[in-house]
């Protein structure tokens, strides 16, 4: 069995403040930048994910994260999610999936790509975003499903000050996800093997 290449690591929020005086002694604090609300989630590609264990519907945003939305629409034009399984299941965190056969063996992929998490879209519940490494451009062909809020994953909140990519969300089935959240794991693995049958291209429903 390889080792599984992708880590979700949980980030805590750092907050720092300080004062202090112009040169005529005044304490008065400087102005408080604007803050810049993150942009709502596009629906520009919407698939059907079938599993073995019902279907998902996600929208995929490539308006606002283009690197990343576009990568995950190359993997499931060329059919690469076909039979791969969610091999990562955390209670009321994350479920992941998109890199392992039933076997457990790991999927060559394509080049890793530029994190996106600077956007600033949270990762709430219901939401897909890029699974990686420690290193922060290393995300490949992994995705998870935020099954809970975790905005302890945007960028504004992550130790690491990266953050994890949301790029699209769940639209229907979000009952399915929570039905793999809670299933028997051993090692944050599905004891039963949840398979992805098939990822197919729908026409996004009216918004």
């Amino acid at each position: 069995m390889k080792k599984f290449a992708v880590s979700l690591v949980l980030a805590g929020m750092l907050t720092a403040c300080g004062g202090g005086s112009d040169d005529s002694g005044s304490t008065t604090p400087p102005p408080t930048p604007p803050v810049t609300p993150a942009p709502e989630l596009a629906q520009d590609y919407c698939y059907t994910m079938s599993t073995s264990m019902g279907d998902i519907t996600l929208a995929i945003d490539a308006t606002n994260t283009p690197i990343t939305g576009e990568n995950f629409k190359q993997y499931v034009d060329t059919g690469f999610y076909d039979g791969l399984i969610f091999h990562r299941v955390v209670r009321q965190f994350v479920v992941q999936g998109g890199g392992f056969t039933p076997d457990l063996v790991q999927k060559e992929t394509r080049d890793p790509i530029e994190n996106e998490a600077s956007v600033g879209i949270s990762n709430l519940r219901g939401t897909i975003a890029m699974a990686r490494t420690s290193a922060p451009n290393s995300a490949t062909s992994q995705f998870y499903i935020n099954t809970i809020d975790n905005v302890n994953l945007d960028q504004e909140h992550a130790l690491d000050g990266v953050g994890y990519a949301v790029f699209g969300k769940v639209i229907d089935g979000i009952e399915i996800v929570d039905q793999i959240d809670i299933v028997d794991t051993n090692n944050d693995v599905p004891v039963e093997v949840i398979v992805i049958n098939s990822i197919s291209e729908m026409t996004c429903p009216a918004t």
